[in-house]
């Protein structure tokens, strides 16, 4: 799946799953769960064990149908350990310019984190493709729709706090999308291979994202 094509995944389904702490015999079955429930844009998080090898392993088998990238990524090494193993797209916790300029330069899209108007408008100078605004519960959707005053041509994407009950509200303030993680890749329920859990989920977060 190409650049294009994977950021309109993102505007279509506004959903990104982030995925962290899943073992290596769990990640095909979370990625099917994923796709048979809507979702077709996840992350794979570098803190994870086995982050790349599983990266590789998703782009072999989902490639096509599935926009698949790495998350937490902290420095240039990380970036160049991601886009080695494969990601489509990369994502940080915070504002590295040199970690957004390199993946710029190397045409890969960047969603890095950032909290303050400053560092929102810092990475998008830089290179950001969209800014992952963290952390989202925390701040609140006020505080996004009030950044959209003056930042509505800066794409931001939500992380933290959103769930099926408050995600069409994240839209609604003017999201490009969110960011989902524990609440949707439930690692109790992944552990019993519980598969279906996670796909009836994220069929309702899909449902409820369309505003």
């Amino acid at each position: 799946m190409n650049r294009e094509q994977g950021l309109q995944l993102v505007e279509q389904t506004r959903i990104i799953a982030i995925v962290r702490g899943v073992e290596e015999q769990h990640i095909t079955g979370v990625a099917q769960a994923l796709l048979d429930g809507g979702v077709r844009v996840m992350e794979i998080t570098l803190n994870t064990p086995g982050a790349t090898k599983m990266i590789a392993q998703l782009q072999e088998q989902f490639g096509e149908q599935m926009y698949v990238g790495a998350g937490t990524v902290l420095d240039i090494d990380d970036t160049k350990k991601a886009i080695e193993a494969g990601a489509s797209y990369l994502v940080t916790p915070n504002i590295d310019e040199d970690v957004i300029r390199y993946a710029a330069e190397q045409g890969i899209p960047i969603f890095p984190g950032a909290m303050t108007p400053t560092e929102i408008v810092k990475a998008w100078k830089a290179g950001a493709t969209a800014v992952k605004i963290f952390p989202g519960a925390s701040l609140g959707i006020g505080y996004i729709k009030e950044l959209q005053g003056p930042l509505n041509h800066i794409p931001m994407v939500a992380v933290g706090g959103v769930s099926e009950d408050n995600i069409a509200q994240f839209i609604q303030a003017g999201c490009h999308g969110v960011g989902i993680g524990g609440s949707l890749v439930n690692l109790k329920e992944i552990s019993a291979g519980n598969y279906g859990w996670v796909k009836d989920k994220a069929s309702r977060l899909v449902a409820n994202a369309r505003v």
